[in-house]
């Protein structure tokens, strides 16, 4: 592994643990060159169907991506970094368990939508402004409408 710092290739594991449910091995190491310790984290590579956009376009699933459109909608939310993972994990894993090769958008921001409102409302909302191209102030009345009748 490479350090960050120095670019040396030559490094030594100080430490390793479990991450993330048993689904990620994080790895405390220290390069041999000029002693910084870093952190490196190895997860198994799982095969993600594509996912295929409102105009039928089909793209690889990108985990970053939602990940950085969760961020975005949690900006100044009492979310944690760890409950954004511990949801994309959820997601990730209901998409394996699915099995297709390929899963429309709209699904999948149905999903997330279900796990935002759990997690934090106002959030849920953010992502549904993009998600669901809310053009006006009744869009989001109509979408805390739908929350105290317990829809999303």
């Amino acid at each position: 592994m490479r350090c960050p710092s120095c670019g040396n290739p030559e490094s030594r594991v100080v430490d390793s643990r479990l991450g993330r449910e048993g689904a990620e091995i994080r790895r405390r190491r220290e390069c041999l060159e000029c002693s910084r310790r870093f952190t490196t984290r190895e997860r198994i590579d799982e095969v993600m169907p594509k996912v295929v956009k409102k105009d039928a376009r089909r793209e690889d699933y990108d985990r970053a991506k939602l990940v950085t459109s969760l961020q975005k909608a949690c900006q100044k939310r009492p979310v944690s970094a760890d409950e954004l993972e511990r949801l994309v994990d959820r997601l990730e894993k209901r998409l394996q368990e699915l099995a297709d090769r390929e899963v429309a958008s709209q699904r999948i921001g149905d999903w997330v939508m279900v796990e935002l409102v759990r997690l934090d409302a106002l959030a849920a909302a953010r992502f549904a402004s993009v998600f669901r191209n809310f053009e006006n102030a009744d869009d989001y009345a109509d979408f805390f409408d739908s929350l105290a009748r317990g829809e999303s």
